[in-house]
């Protein structure tokens, strides 16, 4: 209690001291260029969008215009010849360099004879639906978020979450690894510290936000070059480096610090980076809890202009994560069982890439390689002691990708083509052992695995803009395939056709539609898996790629420049998914929890479905009012090996968020999110299992009753974040403060019942019928009922010079 009311007194103080702000606007300045020659296009008139303050690129394309009294602005742009266009938000500093690069896109259609107007949100014509444009905006003032994109698109419609509060995406009732990042074209395997291999969850994002622009995320039409997803693409744009003079960025967060720079290396190369570090490891030794993580990320980006013809980036992401048990922590209950379970994880990741693209006169190349990094460590000892015969799990893996893709981007009269093709050598390895309890008795898994294969593919798609706009066709076609085994040889045996289209109804409605299907090879390490004998037991099962055929309807009014709505029906029909062998589970259940999935045997026998539909409403007010209000009903299911459908762990039912934002006078900010998510479905223990002594012995935890998956549900759950953000102005830098408060009115869920060992004075385990035969032995438990969820305020501060 004394350290909430330090916290609150410099929270206080920090939020009300004042200061001179700075007499001068800031300015941003930019070029303007075509989108397909790269040719700087002069005289292009632009405005503050929803105002008067406006100007025009000069006769190299360049412009400059004075802002007062914003931090993010929006550029409405009209030249003719070109389509219209409004930008995404771009934040603009009263201390480092505001600079920005606009394409725009030529028509065939003369200015007068335009009819729909442009509009401030995503529009792209493969993706008429299911995409949602996140600007820097709500990336940095999303209550709740602390900062972290995984947990800003939790404000939109069809976005699910466990009560656990990790950073899974969860997206229209598809588990958690059906998801796929890109970061400047450039595919990133994991966006989040201390991931799920096998899935794309974690605890803390990743990436730094400081250098993301913006973020296009698709939860179904994807575009045809993205290939390997079922759920959902993220696709992060960023930043270039400062062009004109060198500026830094200090932040202190919630769980880490972090420092960037930004600045010229060149005339004609730009470059960022960044460093963070958390002190979570110190904060919860502080809060005795039972588990010490700590970890790193590096990020960065250079671009060089060569030419007006040619350009290349080079950009690379990083992380390395260490974690310890902490054994002095106290002996509460909720210690104990944490502490019988938890392996000691230590896991590192990168990515590094290229960006080279070349410009012809009306189309562009683009040129992606890249290579991609997993190194993942677990061990586990019995009751933490680490000796040999203790040993329980110890798991290492690794997980290497070069990629290479190549696109082409041409422009045809009214018709727009993208095609492509894309290639990647794979490499997998791990070594696992680890004590199981399987069919009534203990179980040794012991095996190495290395796999060396394959992938390729090919993409095309073509675009069509009918009737002054008011119609818009769109046809793709995808083909995948992997030398890992005959039957995904063969890119015929995947091939993934899509199409969209986008009716004007009214000027200010509209009809549209999409329907696909999409392929995902399964994770490396279901490929991976194999016996004791060393046979890759999923390939002799006949391990198929996962498809899912998608259907999207949808209709959307936009009442004014600023706001729309929309209704969107969803269905997703999938096939060929992996059921494990071992609890007759379909693989799309897993995956939203630590340490690994997909390492067991399985057969690509399963089948789901997950459907329902979506009601937004947004608005993004000029002046400084800003809203997301999403309703999505969803259901989900899939097969076990019996055929029988059965809820998916994610089957939440209801998703309905509120999210708000305000910019007021004198740099304040505010912000609310208030987020209901269904019950969700939850399997019960096995107690005649988990009490028997070499049951618990082997992992230190519950086993769950597959008799009976996910035939209860949780509590519902909702709670209400704000967000209090003051920036204070100098002369040579600035300072913001930030208070988060997470669950405000500190609501609590109720967790399924947990199962701690009961222990004599000794502290060693209590055996219930120690005059049994060893293998019917039984340890006496008791029962915790533990919950979930609390208020959890933070205290940010961002420094730029």
């Amino acid at each position: 209690m004394q350290n909430y009311k330090l916290n609150l007194y410099i929270i206080i103080s920090l939020l009300t001291f004042s200061t001179a702000l700075l007499s001068q606007n800031p300015v941003l300045k930019g070029v303007v260029k075509d989108a397909y020659s790269n040719v700087p296009l002069q005289f292009v008139n632009m405005v503050v969008y929803n105002t008067t303050n406006g100007t025009t690129t000069d006769s190299t394309g360049q412009f400059s215009l004075e802002i007062s009294n914003r931090e993010f602005v929006r550029l409405q742009l009209s030249f003719i010849g070109y389509k219209s266009l409004v930008t995404e938000e771009i934040m603009i500093s009263n201390i480092r360099s505001n600079y920005i690069e606009i394409l725009m896109e030529p028509t065939s259609e003369t200015l007068s004879e335009i009819t729909v107007k442009s509009s401030p949100f995503a529009q792209k014509m493969q993706s008429p639906v299911s995409l949602r444009r996140i600007g820097i905006d709500q990336i940095e003032r999303s209550a709740g978020a602390n900062r972290d994109i995984s947990k800003v698109i939790q404000s939109f419609p069809g976005v699910g979450s466990t009560v656990s509060f990790r950073n899974d995406i969860i997206v229209r009732g598809g588990g958690p690894a059906e998801n796929k990042f890109y970061i400047d074209g450039i595919e990133i395997p994991t966006i989040n510290h201390f991931s799920t291999q096998g899935a794309s969850g974690g605890p803390v994002g990743i990436l730094n936000v400081d250098f993301i622009r913006e973020v296009d995320f698709y939860s179904s039409a994807f575009p045809a070059a993205r290939g390997n997803a079922l759920s959902s693409v993220l696709e992060f744009k960023q930043k270039d480096g400062s062009n004109d003079q060198s500026d830094f960025k200090a932040v202190l967060g919630a769980s880490e610090i972090a420092f960037s720079a930004s600045g010229p290396l060149s005339k004609k190369t730009t470059a960022f980076a960044s460093v963070r570090r958390s002190y979570l490891q110190f904060l919860f030794k502080a809060l005795d809890l039972p588990f010490l993580p700590t970890f790193n990320d590096f990020q960065f980006k250079t671009k060089t202009r060569i030419n007006a013809k040619n350009e290349i980036s080079f950009l690379g992401f990083g992380a390395i994560d260490n974690f310890e048990l902490n054994n002095k922590a106290s002996d509460t209950q909720d210690n104990q069982y944490i502490l019988s379970y938890l392996p000691v994880n230590n896991q590192w990741n990168y990515t590094l890439g290229t960006n080279y693209k070349h410009f012809f006169g009306k189309s562009y190349l683009t040129l992606i390689a890249s290579r991609s990094h997993l190194n993942n460590e677990a061990i586990k000892y019995r009751n933490n002691v680490e000796r040999g015969e203790n040993l329980t799990y110890n798991y290492q893996s690794q997980e290497i990708e070069n990629k290479f893709r190549a696109e082409l981007d041409t422009k045809t009269g009214n018709l727009r083509f993208n095609t492509g093709i894309s290639l990647e050598a794979a490499y997998y390895s791990n070594s696992t052992y680890r004590l199981d309890f399987i069919n009534g008795a203990p179980n040794e898994i012991n095996y190495h695995s290395e796999l060396n294969f394959i992938k390729y593919g090919a993409f095309g798609s073509a675009g069509l803009p009918l009737f002054n706009d008011r119609l818009n066709l769109s046809l793709g076609l995808r083909v995948d395939a992997s030398s890992y085994s005959d039957n995904m040889r063969n890119p015929f045996n995947q091939i993934s056709p899509r199409f969209s289209a986008s009716l004007q109804l009214a000027p200010q409605f509209f009809f549209n539609f999409n329907v696909g299907r999409y392929y995902q090879l399964p994770s490396f390490t279901t490929m991976g898996y194999r016996n004791t004998q060393g046979a890759l037991v999923n390939k002799q099962n006949d391990l198929k790629y996962i498809y899912a055929d998608h259907t999207v309807v949808g209709l959307e009014l936009r009442p004014n420049n600023y706001s729309k709505i929309t209704l969107e029906g969803f269905f997703k029909d999938y096939s060929d998914y992996p059921i494990s062998l071992k609890d007759s589970i379909s693989l799309a259940s897993k995956g939203g929890d630590f340490g690994v999935v997909g390492d067991e045997a399985v057969q690509s026998t399963g089948s789901g479905r997950a459907y329902g539909f979506e009601v937004m409403a947004r608005q993004r007010s000029p002046k400084g009012l800003s809203f997301i209000a999403a309703y999505t009903f969803v259901r989900s299911e899939f097969s076990n090996l019996l055929g029988e459908y059965v809820p998916s762990s994610w089957d939440s039912k209801h998703l309905l968020t509120a999210t708000i934002n305000k910019t007021l006078k004198n740099n304040w900010d505010i912000g609310l999110k208030w987020r209901f998510l269904g019950g969700l479905p939850y399997t019960p223990v096995d107690e005649n299992t988990t009490t028997l002594v070499q049951a618990w012995d082997a992992t230190g935890k519950e086993y769950l009753d597959y008799d009976r998956f996910n035939s209860q549900r949780l509590e519902n759950f909702h709670q209400l974040d704000v967000r209090i953000d003051k920036r204070y102005l100098f002369n040579s830098w600035s300072l913001e403060v930030y208070l988060d408060i997470q669950n405000l009115y500190n609501y609590k869920i109720k967790e399924p019942v947990k199962y701690v060992q009961k222990l004599d004075t000794n502290g060693s385990p209590i055996i219930a019928n120690p005059n049994s035969d060893a293998n019917q032995q039984r340890y006496e438990f008791d029962r915790i009922y533990t919950e979930n969820g609390t208020l959890l305020p933070t205290l940010g501060v961002i420094v730029e010079f």
